[in-house]
């Protein structure tokens, strides 16, 4: 677990170099860099230098004094996540000249949640390791906050209810699985509809018929959103459309993309019969996958998108700057910490008791060259195909 101090005592913002600070002086995600302190041995030498060398070079300590700040009844709040790492996407984007590429998924939402806590005047406890069991983690956390958020899957909802009674729990990323055991506050964003919208484009506006999605494990919330919005689209438009993605990656990272892509084109190669004819369109349920996959493509001579057009979804930074530039479902990240901050305040002043909130945030299509669109603004996305 780290501490990110967002104010001192009299609201002076802090100029003690946080975790966030050694994570982007070095571009690495802020669970890396937690990885270094906590378990050296799990992080490659190299990267764990260059850790080392940008937290000497800002004067930033792990201090234990982080423990005594967190056993106050106020001003600290929570966010719990899965330790999910993705060294290819780290090390890709660190060879960039973009400060902001290397941010994943959490570290979006951790920047958000940090953003909005130093505007109320709360420290932000960030605890990112499963080890010893999610019981465990929470349990520390719960403890040490007055609220905190948490992601989907990262603990069972029955749990997180129980301690919602004595203190807010926002849930991040899911939905509520049922009125009568989850009375937690829920933000996420339009995943179905984001992946319906980016099918249907594909299918009407390029003529793609022959498709194939690749997805996260089977009790994943928000990759199973996008599929069913991919199955929406397919059926519209009378396409044949499986019940199960066409192939599952449990830690939708860059290496299980490259893998999925490899296994698809193998699966129409010499011997696959002339009933596997290659797909048109390889989607993917996150940018990491397609980003992976982009790489085994170009590996094997298949160019894109003229032979196969690939998409992702969440609109991570690295996506701009891979080539081809990606076609992606944006989702509001940091937007999603910042609320669910907002969220937490309200319930520890007078908005205590106020019935569950379900809070779905918009995202939009960005289409670039990995379908075909280089340099065309997306349906609906007001702001143009790589802002942001």
């Amino acid at each position: 677990m780290r501490f990110q101090r967002s104010r001192g005592t009299g609201g002076r913002v802090s100029t003690t170099p946080t975790v966030y600070d050694v994570a982007e002086r070095s571009g690495v995600s802020i669970a890396t860099v937690s990885r270094v302190y906590r378990n050296p041995d799990s992080v490659r030498e190299k990267t764990r230098e260059r850790v080392l060398a940008a937290a000497r070079e800002l004067g930033y300590v792990p201090s234990g004094n982080a423990r005594g700040l967190a056993s106050r009844s106020t001003g600290v709040l929570g966010l719990c996540f899965p330790d999910y790492s993705d060294p290819d996407t780290e090390t890709e984007a660190a060879d960039t000249d973009d400060d902001h590429a290397f941010m994943l998924y959490s570290d979006q939402i951790i920047r958000g949640m940090e953003r909005a806590a130093r505007r109320h005047g709360y420290a932000l406890l960030i605890a990112a390791s499963l080890k010893g069991g999610p019981e465990s983690l929470v349990a520390k956390v719960a403890g040490r906050v007055d609220g905190f958020a948490v992601l989907a899957r990262t603990v069972p909802t029955e749990d997180l209810d129980v301690i919602s009674r004595r203190l807010p729990v926002v849930m991040l990323a899911g939905p509520r699985e049922s009125d009568h055991l989850d009375h937690l506050d829920h933000i996420e964003v339009a995943n179905e509809d984001g992946q319906r919208e980016l099918t249907r484009h594909l299918i009407e506006d390029h003529g793609l018929r022959r498709l194939v999605f690749v997805g996260g494990e089977e009790g994943a919330p928000d990759a199973q959103a996008r599929f069913r919005g991919y199955q929406e689209a397919c059926r519209a438009a009378g396409l044949p459309v499986r019940e199960e993605p066409d192939l599952r990656a449990e830690m939708m990272t860059q290496a299980e993309g490259a893998r999925a892509a490899d296994a698809l084109l193998d699966r129409a190669g010499p011997g696959a019969g002339a009933s596997a004819p290659p797909p048109q369109g390889m989607l993917f349920a996150n940018d990491q996958m397609a980003i992976g996959a982009l790489h085994a493509l170009e590996r094997r001579g298949v160019r894109v998108p003229d032979d196969v057009a690939v998409t992702g979804f969440d609109g991570i930074p690295l996506g701009r700057l891979v080539r081809p530039a990606l076609t992606t479902v944006r989702q509001p990240m940091r937007q999603l910490g910042e609320e669910a901050v907002e969220l937490l305040v309200r319930r520890l002043g007078e908005e205590r008791d106020r019935e569950p909130v379900d809070l779905m945030l918009p995202v939009d299509v960005v289409r670039r060259a990995s379908c075909g669109c280089a340099g065309r603004p997306a349906h609906g996305d007001l702001s143009g195909p790589d802002a942001g």
